[in-house]
């Protein structure tokens, strides 16, 4: 069979949601999946936070790319809010890419919404500003958020130490950068069987990287 590059599993069901929140360091009340795709996990958090709403997942979401940002694959992520076609999701997106603007790897994330400021709640926004004025987050980007509704607490995350301990890719992201490779490496790691097709699909990453891979991996642990 031919390779063919992944984009994208369907949307996780919402307990398989929360286990996976927990598996990229999110602290909720269940059992972690085990390794769970980062930006699978992001992109699946960010629908069912600004869609539904659901606060409280956009608040621990929010602190903990403040957090991790630094180890998010830019370009997958870019992709990933780029295939959705629900314009609240882009604008939540275009607003963490402006709070993270130093980093050039999201300028592309930031331009993916363009159109007017949407306000994160269906309404009071105007007296809740008024009041409490924005999130410092958000403030002069495409989401207009008060400042008193996202909670941001650092114990709603884990110390990076910690998650670089229990998920195996955003060690090797830690490593060797943000990147397919990154995730590549942990892939085959824990199943050095995979072919450099299944590796590719695995991590939604290049079938030429994926052959790097593990001609690399060949070489270390023959």
């Amino acid at each position: 069979m031919p390779y063919s590059r992944a984009l994208a599993p369907a949307l996780a069901e919402t307990e398989d949601l929360t286990s996976n929140l927990v598996g990229i360091g999110m602290n909720f009340a269940a059992r972690a999946t085990l390794q769970p795709n980062i930006e699978d996990t992001l992109l699946h958090a960010s629908v069912e936070a600004v869609e539904k709403p659901d606060l409280r997942v956009l608040s621990v979401l929010t602190t903990w790319f403040g957090v991790y940002a630094t180890w998010v694959n830019a370009d997958r992520i870019t992709q990933l809010v780029a295939n959705q076609q629900s314009q609240r999701v882009r604008a939540f997106w275009s607003a963490l890419a402006y709070w993270r603007r130093k980093d050039p790897r999201f300028a592309r994330l930031g331009r993916l919404y363009l159109g007017e400021r949407q306000d994160l709640l269906s309404t009071g926004s105007d007296f809740q500003i008024m009041r409490h004025g924005e999130d410092g987050r958000f403030a002069g980007s495409s989401l207009r958020v008060p400042g008193n509704v996202l909670r941001d607490r650092l114990t709603d995350v884990l110390p990076v130490t910690e998650l670089a301990r229990r998920h195996r890719a955003f060690r090797y992201r830690v490593l060797i950068g943000p990147s397919y490779r990154a995730d590549m490496w942990a892939a085959i790691e824990l199943d050095p069987t995979l072919s450099a097709a299944e590796l590719a699909r695995k991590t939604y990453g290049s079938f030429a990287t994926a052959w790097r891979v593990k001609r690399d991996f060949a070489i270390l642990r023959p």
